[in-house]
């Protein structure tokens, strides 16, 4: 995940031109020359405010490495800092394919967990993204949004998900390209060092 914040500024300008008028040739004399109209006092114009930028700063780094997972947490000013699992999965020629992240959600929900799965822009959404868990059962999930950087699927894990995480060796992640569609592309996601990592992250208050 990327600079987490983007600051965005807006600078409007406004330009009020006065209508010209034609001039008789013969200047009047000067007692019956009109008085100059006085503008407006409130012409209806918002003149803005400044706005003042309070957002706390905040620094990705990793934390340590588990087995194939990294915990990577935010550096904050103060309280306990958000962290999360992160593998990125490749193909047999070593291009990245996709790459998750996993983090815990606030207790009381039936999603204990939350993953974040990002696949390359070429991929055929209506196929979604299926996940089996060590050759059990495979799960799919829809494709949520997609930026100029990739597509992504936001995944809901409840506590028996996170069960076979913890039991498994590898999970296989498949997609479809939108090229060929009657081809699956598959990456092995390893579960190696899930458990330890998965342990360290911290469950948020809200």
């Amino acid at each position: 995940m990327p600079n987490l914040f983007t600051r965005i500024s807006i600078i409007a300008a406004l330009a009020v031109a006065s209508p010209a008028f034609a001039q008789d040739t013969t200047p009047a004399p000067a007692e019956e020359q009109p008085a100059p109209a006085a503008p407006a006092a409130d012409p209806g114009l918002a003149m803005g405010e400044e706005v003042q930028d309070n957002t706390p700063g905040v620094e990705p780094y990793i934390r340590e490495v588990s087995g194939d997972w990294a915990l990577e947490c935010l550096r904050v000013p103060e309280g306990e800092e958000p962290c999360q699992i992160v593998q990125t999965l490749t193909d047999d020629e070593d291009n990245q394919v996709a790459n998750v992240r996993m983090f815990k959600l606030p207790a009381g929900g039936q999603a204990v967990a939350g993953a974040l799965v990002a696949v390359p822009l070429e991929t055929l959404l209506t196929a979604q993204l299926t996940i089996t868990v060590n050759g059990g059962q495979p799960k799919r999930y829809p494709f949520s949004v997609c930026d100029r950087q990739g597509c992504y699927a936001r995944i809901g894990l409840t506590q028996e998900d996170i069960a076979a995480y913890k039991r498994g060796t590898a999970a296989t992640v498949t997609l479809v390209p939108f090229v060929a569609p009657d081809e699956l592309v598959e990456v092995t996601m390893s579960l190696t060092g899930f458990t330890a990592g998965y342990d360290k992250i911290p469950v948020p208050t809200e």
